[in-house]
């Protein structure tokens, strides 16, 4: 495991860290500058991952790197070994996700009283408003400092982010309450905030805004925390890659079988793979022959048969016969830990997505700032007291403090997402609704997602004087004897339409043409062409054009002979799901390109393309070269959607703006997608494309009414026409209008369900009326 070995992970000329304390996308691009400026080092640092990667000349010291962000106020370190993680676990705690959820809830029992208190003058009793000082003191101070040390890490940078509004606004809320309380009137006995909404000149030294800064830290911590707990499911997708692998396997050690982890094979080495047991590695068969299930890495629907001197994949099922594998690969160098690397170079190549937030007050914190000193400078030129100059300039700022803008993505989130859950789509994060918005090519890979994933017998083609239930009867109770996952499905098949089958007196397996036995006193044969030129028998005229026309389609035929003569063919494929055309027809009415990418047959791939109406067809692709289609089309300007199931598809998954997988497929697929449609119903990715555009709609609706009250109410604020009622009755509206126009989310509806089905061809739903 030679790429795992070394104290950090070298990714060819370059060396990979996890940063550690950023909150937004510009704090990767400020530690990203940080890098370049240094002497022959490129690096390019992702906020969605939390990882720098950096080329360096060779023989570069990597402290020297991990310093040089420490100085920019950020933490770096050089990533475990796998080992290191196992040895830790993949369910370890996350100190700093630990942290945030602390604040959090330390925020929400002390800011809860200290909201109610303000905004209900009938509960104000005496003391209330020492009482409010002391709840929210530790929400200002210590659940918000982690926005009091990033606004100062972007004072010294000369940037403004979401971080300086927060922390600008609850800081000049909390010392002008401080200044309020000792040295105004808002400390007297009795003192209360009378609900009246009279724009009247005010004295600000008798009112106090603990609420306001408690109330926001609250409520961006909520955001905070549930987009970072999001965020760290990141890697569980090259968890879920390296799991797949055998656990132990059966090596050959001086003509015994000997029981090992696979870690400890060498190249050489020959193992035993028993039928239905996954090949520990990449190698040679040896001896044996077999059907291998290879769908996994290729999508190929149908089992591969090997013999000797055939290669095979590690982690691919061994589906038929015993085999003897000579390994040629192990450790880093198979093509199950090249897809691991394929996964995270795909997710740490994604594009960044800006909070929409932080680019809003990158704009807005400056002309806050200039509108304060302005109104201070504006109050004392014309000749009115400090104490009163300072009011209007310090109203100003806590205006502006950003409670409504708290609550525009959390709430918005929360809604989409719970409704996404309810229809089965499973929404990950903030960033991934950016993507939607701007998708218009959706790749569908085929296995798994436009078809069943799984071995349908489909047709039925008798011999004349045959009775068809007969034919099903006696081919299926042979079939069943046969592990072949072919067999299998012929057995499923006719036991659905004739019942109970019959037990053979006697079986015979002919590895990759057939099986042979006797059912009820007849020698019954079943299997290729070939199995039959063994017994010279020939097929009649028109069972031969049915076998051709099957095969034509991409079907898979098996011959049904019994004493001396062919009785019938049975069509065996991977069936399309009933509702794969209704999907493609509502990815165009959402101005979507669907294009086909598989690697299957492109014979069989265009027939179920013909089927669903897609025009455009990718067949006969790696996982690699999936990856490289994806990146094709992002290069001619494409927004890519990329629908998949199977680990085959999870660096492509990765890779595309958009990952969407089936909750039915692999784990790998799931982990490395950003959306998952729970129902494995591919009509559901297109209600997850409408719902995470809507959500987003909702989103950058919230923000500009968010903003747009405190635009309002700033003039006010500036004329010393602040009353503290009227700006908690601003700031209850907006976070009302938010939290109302994010309920509106509920009543989102799956469009399947009002549609009226599409229909395809008689193939994908009556298997066997053919």
């Amino acid at each position: 495991m030679s790429e795992f070995s070394a104290p950090y992970q070298v990714l060819g000329t370059g060396i990979e860290l996890e940063i550690g304390g950023m909150t937004c996308a510009s704090c990767a691009n400020r530690i990203e500058k940080k890098l370049n400026k240094l002497e022959g080092v490129t690096a390019t640092v992702n906020y969605a991952t939390e990882k720098a990667r950096i080329n360096v000349p060779p023989g570069y010291d990597a402290q020297a790197l991990v310093a040089e962000v420490e100085k920019a106020g950020y933490t770096a370190t050089l990533p475990a070994t796998r080992q290191e993680q196992e040895m830790a676990g993949a369910d370890r705690p996350d100190t700093e996700l630990l942290a945030l959820k602390h604040r959090l809830i330390g925020s929400v029992l002390l800011a809860v009283p200290v909201i109610v208190l303000a905004m209900i003058p009938a509960l104000q009793f005496t003391y209330w408003q020492w009482l409010s000082l002391a709840l929210a003191a530790p929400v200002i101070v210590w659940a918000g400092w982690p926005f009091h040390k990033a606004a100062f890490t972007n004072l010294r940078h000369g940037t403004a982010t979401m971080d300086t509004l927060v922390s600008m606004g609850t800081t000049a809320a909390f010392l002008w309450s401080l200044y309020a309380l000792f040295f105004g009137t808002a400390g007297t006995p009795g003192m209360t905030h009378p609900f009246e909404l009279t724009v009247t000149p005010t004295n600000g030294a008798a009112n106090i805004y603990l609420e306001v800064a408690a109330g926001v830290i609250m409520f961006i911590l909520a955001g905070r925390y549930f987009e970072k707990r999001s965020k760290r499911q990141a890697g569980a997708a090259l968890r879920a890659l390296l799991e797949l692998g055998a656990k132990d396997v059966a090596v050959l050690r001086d003509g015994a079988e000997t029981r090992i982890p696979t870690d400890q094979l060498t190249v050489g080495d020959e193992f035993v793979v028993r039928p239905g047991e996954k090949i520990a590695t990449d190698g040679v068969v040896v001896s044996g022959r077999s059907a291998v299930d290879e769908s996994m890495l290729t999508g190929e629907s149908v089992p591969v048969e090997i013999g000797e001197g055939d290669a095979v994949t590690g982690a691919t099922v061994n589906a038929g016969g015993r085999l003897v594998v000579r390994a040629t690969r192990i450790g880093s160098d198979t093509q199950l830990a090249q897809m691991a690397r394929l996964v995270e170079n795909a997710q740490s190549g994604k594009a960044e997505v800006q909070r929409l937030a932080d680019k809003v007050s990158g704009v807005f914190v400056p002309v806050v700032i200039a509108i304060a000193v302005a109104t201070l400078g504006a109050w004392l030129g014309a000749g009115f007291p400090v104490t009163a100059a300072f009011t209007a300039a310090v109203a100003v700022l806590i205006i502006a403090c950003p409670c409504a803008l708290g609550l525009a993505t959390p709430t918005a989130l929360l809604v989409g997402t719970g409704r996404g859950a309810q229809l089965g789509i499973l929404i990950k994060g903030p960033e991934v609704l950016e993507s939607t918005r701007k998708v218009d090519t959706i790749v569908l890979d085929k296995t798994g997602t436009v078809t069943t994933g799984k071995m349908t017998l489909l047709g039925v083609h008798t011999a004349h004087g045959t009775d068809r239930d007969e034919l099903l009867r006696v081919a299926g109770a042979l079939e069943d004897a046969s592990e072949h996952p072919i067999a299998q499905a012929i057995a499923r098949g006719a036991t659905e339409r004739v019942g109970a089958l019959p037990t053979p007196e006697s079986f015979t397996n002919h590895e990759g043409r057939g099986v042979q036995g006797n059912v009820e006193g007849h020698l019954v044969i079943v299997g290729r062409e070939t199995l039959l030129t063994d017994w010279a028998l020939a097929m009649p005229a028109d069972l031969a054009r049915a076998k051709a026309e099957a095969e034509a389609a991409g079907e898979t035929a098996v011959i049904v002979a019994w004493d001396g003569e062919v009785s019938g063919v049975l069509t065996v494929a991977d069936a399309i799901k009933d509702t794969s055309a209704e999907a493609i027809t509502r990815f165009r009415s959402l101005g979507l390109t669907p294009v086909l990418l598989t690697g299957d047959n492109r014979a069989v791939a265009e027939q179920v393309a013909a089927k669903v109406g897609i025009e455009h067809v990718i067949a006969e692709v790696l996982p690699q070269d999936k990856v490289d289609v994806i990146t094709r089309l992002q290069k001619d300007g494409k927004v890519v959607a990329m629908v998949g199931d199977g680990v085959n598809d999870a660096a492509a998954l990765a890779q595309a703006d958009l990952g969407l997988a089936m909750g039915t497929g692999t784990d790998a697929a799931i982990e490395a997608a950003d959306l998952t449609l729970v129902r494995g119903d591919l009509r559901a990715a297109a209600d997850a494309i409408r719902l995470a555009r809507k959500t987003l709609g909702t989103i950058k609706t919230n923000l500009f009414w968010a903003f747009a009250y405190n635009v309002a109410a700033v003039p006010l604020a500036a004329l010393g026409l602040l009353n503290p009622m009227l700006a908690g009755a601003a700031m209850a509206f907006s976070s009302v209008f938010v939290v109302s126009n994010s309920l509106r989310l509920r009543t989102f509806t799956s469009e399947a369900a009002r549609l009226p089905r599409a229909t395809t061809s008689p193939r994908a739903h009556q298997p066997l009326d053919a």
